[in-house]
């Protein structure tokens, strides 16, 4: 998997999950049923959960603000 420098969403969606498990709880749930109607298609499997990735993503960003900044 590869990504931009600087381009840390992945980590902050990730920390934003082990800080919060019941959002964890719902994104599995989110996942498992995603994967029952989308077990061939990737794309869609995809794009269906990327509002909440967005979502919790942003949390994330505010609540570790600056975590993965270069300094």
């Amino acid at each position: 998997h590869l990504c931009y420098e600087g381009d840390n969403d992945e980590l902050y969606f990730r920390d934003y999950l082990q800080a919060n498990t019941a959002i964890a709880k719902e994104y599995e749930r989110l996942k498992l049923d995603l994967w029952k109607q989308y077990e061939h298609d990737r794309n869609m499997y995809t794009s269906h959960k990327g509002d909440f990735v967005e979502q919790y993503t942003q949390k994330g960003k505010l609540l570790f603000t600056g975590r993965y900044d270069n300094k």
